[in-house]
């Protein structure tokens, strides 16, 4: 944190630098200033998070610098100091959305419980700032993913998003799973908005889906900045217009559609190495997920590659199919539980992914050489 000192005398900004326990309450950068206009360079190179001012200086006065800070809603705590015991300053002060008001001479504790108090209320502030922005956000993509999904039909709630527009064009961005697309989509958003332009929807659903909406003819610029700033594949649908924000359900299905079919764009395709570690994703991803109903299909479409190549390259990486690899990883959780748990050999084949008991004892005695009964008496 930083906090800026403004004071037209050197001993009072001296006296308040040395007397301040700045490093205890997390200030890591003091600054100074000599009156307001001075202090105003500061604060627009350095924003402070906490200000003392004097009010009675030459030039840009306390006072008008507390006015200037409140005419742009500054997020910072300002705290005056003066040698004047006026309660119209006082009271002019509050106005304007001063912390706390000190008179001169500052004596330690005083001062010290001021910089305390006003490092917690911006703490405070900031982090329930934060909250509100993260939860905006989350309600942002909650609603759009509800919109697209057909869970909820009040599509023109998410004008609040965007910007206002005769017509939209809708674009699905499809990311590979074991990146993390959160910090670009959020990137992607915060751009599109300054500039007028659009937004970008994280939507929540497991193929890290993100849908983007912009004005009219603006997608190629769009597309430029997704270009030079992702450092990710991202798979890409472009071009579904929408003459109103009713018709972003129907818009996606088609997006959504064209992207199973594998009618997309590739933004970023893979090199060597990164084909590599994508497959070792792809196993770990099996060894996590090994449980559930995985299929070559369902890979290509998290993994960005190949149902061939997938199958080709994980039986070069593990010596075994896919098939073949997920039965030995399920085998062996049920020996584990046959071994350690009275869960019954029903459960267990359900857990495992398997609907059929009957099934299972036979899968389990084709590997083991046993049935799962005959496995639990001789090992338990």
């Amino acid at each position: 944190m930083k906090a800026l000192i403004v004071d037209d005398e050197f001993n009072v900004r001296d006296v308040l630098r040395h007397l301040g326990q700045w490093e205890q309450y997390g200030i890591t950068k003091l600054l100074e200033a000599s009156n307001g206009k001075e202090a105003k360079k500061w604060i627009e190179k350095e924003q402070p998070e906490l200000i003392f001012t004097d009010i009675k200086m030459p030039g840009m006065t306390g006072m008008e610098l507390i006015e200037w800070l409140d005419s742009i809603s500054y997020p910072g705590k300002v705290i005056f100091i003066t040698g004047y015991n006026d309660y119209s300053y006082m009271r002019k002060a509050i106005q304007h959305s001063s912390f706390d008001y000190l008179l001169k001479p500052i004596e330690y504790e005083a001062f010290n419980h001021t910089l305390k108090k006003s490092v917690q209320a911006w703490k405070d502030d900031f982090e329930h700032a934060e909250v509100l922005e993260d939860a905006k956000k989350l309600r942002r993509n909650q609603l759009a993913t509800a919109i697209c999904l057909g869970d909820r039909s009040d599509a023109d709630s998410l004008a609040e998003f965007l910007p206002e527009s005769a017509g939209y064009e809708l674009s699905l961005l499809s990311f590979y799973q074991m990146h993390n697309p959160d910090s670009y989509i959020e990137n992607l958003s915060d751009e599109l908005m300054d500039r007028r332009v659009g937004n970008a929807f994280s939507l929540q659903t497991d193929l890290n889906l993100c849908l983007v909406i912009t004005i009219c003819d603006q997608w190629l610029s769009v597309e430029e900045y997704i270009s030079r700033e992702f450092d990710l594949p991202v798979r890409l649908v472009t071009g579904e217009p929408i003459e109103s924000l009713s018709q972003i359900r129907a818009a996606f299905q088609t997006l959504e559609k064209k992207l199973e079919e594998q009618n997309f764009r590739s933004i970023h395709r893979l090199d060597e190495i990164d084909a590599a570690r994508r497959m070792e994703d792809i196993v770990s991803y099996v060894k996590t997920y090994y449980m559930e109903d995985l299929s070559l299909e369902k890979l290509s479409n998290v993994f960005f590659l190949s149902r061939e190549h997938i199958s080709r390259k994980f039986k070069q990486e593990t010596g075994m199919t896919l098939s073949k690899y997920i039965t030995e990883l399920r085998i062996c959780q049920a020996k584990s539980w046959l071994q350690e748990t009275d869960k019954s050999i029903y459960s267990i084949s359900t857990m495992l992914g398997y609907q059929d008991e009957i099934y299972f004892s036979k899968l389990f005695k084709k590997v083991v050489g046993m049935t799962p009964f005959e496995f639990r008496k001789e090992t338990t």
